[in-house]
């Protein structure tokens, strides 16, 4: 696979990494057994990056990570987590106190002593503005708890505003074919200041997939169910702020210009793996078999400029409108 370089982290990373939210929760009922599958596949298939998060299974995530790492060693693994919502989001608790207090509880979840690189978990628009909170993050690499931090946003301006903080060695954003905003800034900042850029939600929560249609239901702890208006968190984190509909009719639209050989989804992974300045692309697993077919779109072909044409076309006329102003 191919590798780049995360970012500020200096480290190398296959540029299709995984997921692990779903191995957590929020996506329906995945066994313990199938998550485990899920992880060992991924890195036989050549993953070298996985993301989770503290509040992913309430630490669930990261235990299953951390059977993972018992089982294989360092093995050339580079695992990020990302702390801040398991608390009530106000400002002032992301502080030195919770910091030390979540990375004491990564660290044990993930068995390790150090954590690879740990990311602010969508926090709100104040703390990228505070200088004490990165003081924090630097205390945290100062004494070898963590080796890099990162944040995890939700729009636009955030990224850039933490781009700009000198140690800052990654910026999480949402990246899809449906959400082309971060091309235009946050991407031509990231690499003129050597931030890695990490997509996530890189299939819009499977809309991307083209499996989905009007008919299809989710179970009732799936989170494409009960947050497609916001109700629990960020509406953007489901099919990336899309409505149902729109984004099935763009995805009929898309498919006259995907290959006959070649799946919806790796096709819309390929897309985010041939913008400039992207590290590494995230897409979840819910079974092995889609661990093993996500890394084989690094294995595709570059999208030609008419295929690049086309999904700006389809975004412009079907997408922009629900998503562009909004984050």
């Amino acid at each position: 696979m191919e590798q780049r370089t995360l970012g500020r982290t200096g480290r190398s990373v296959g540029v299709v990494g995984l997921g692990a939210w779903q191995l957590g929760g929020d996506w329906g009922s995945v066994s313990e057994d199938d998550a485990l599958a899920v992880l060992r596949a991924a890195v036989d298939a050549g993953v070298t990056f996985i993301d989770t998060a503290d509040v992913y299974g309430d630490g669930r995530s990261e235990r299953l990570i951390g059977r993972l790492l018992g089982e294989r060693g360092d093995d050339g693994l580079v695992v990020a987590t990302k702390m801040g919502r398991r608390v009530e989001q106000r400002p002032e608790l992301y502080n030195r106190e919770n910091f030390l207090a979540w990375n004491d509880r990564s660290r044990e979840n993930l068995g390790v002593d150090t954590l690879d690189l740990v990311q602010l978990h969508c926090p709100p628009t104040p703390v990228y503005s505070d200088d004490a909170v990165f003081d924090a993050l630097d205390e945290l690499v100062e004494a070898g708890r963590v080796r890099a931090y990162g944040v995890s946003v939700e729009t636009v301006e955030e990224a850039l505003t933490a781009i700009a903080r000198p140690r800052v060695a990654t910026v999480q954003i949402i990246l899809n074919a449906f959400r082309l905003k971060p091309l235009e800034r946050v991407l031509p900042a990231a690499r003129e200041a050597g931030v890695g850029i990490i997509a996530r939600v890189p299939l819009a929560s499977g809309l991307l997939s083209g499996k989905y249609d009007e008919h299809t239901q989710f179970d009732p702890d799936d989170h494409r169910n009960y947050n497609r208006h916001g109700e629990a968190f960020d509406v953007g984190e489901t099919f990336s702020g899309v409505p149902f509909e729109a984004g099935l009719d763009a995805v009929r639209d898309l498919r006259g210009i995907v290959g006959p050989d070649v799946a919806m989804a790796q096709f819309a992974l390929r897309w985010i793996i041939d913008q400039p300045g992207v590290s590494a692309v995230i897409p979840g697993a819910r079974n092995a078999d889609q661990a093993r077919s996500n890394v084989a779109a690094a294995d595709l072909p570059p999208l030609t400029d008419e295929q690049q044409a086309a999904v700006q076309e389809v975004y412009d006329r079907r997408i922009r409108e629900h998503v562009h102003h909004r984050w």
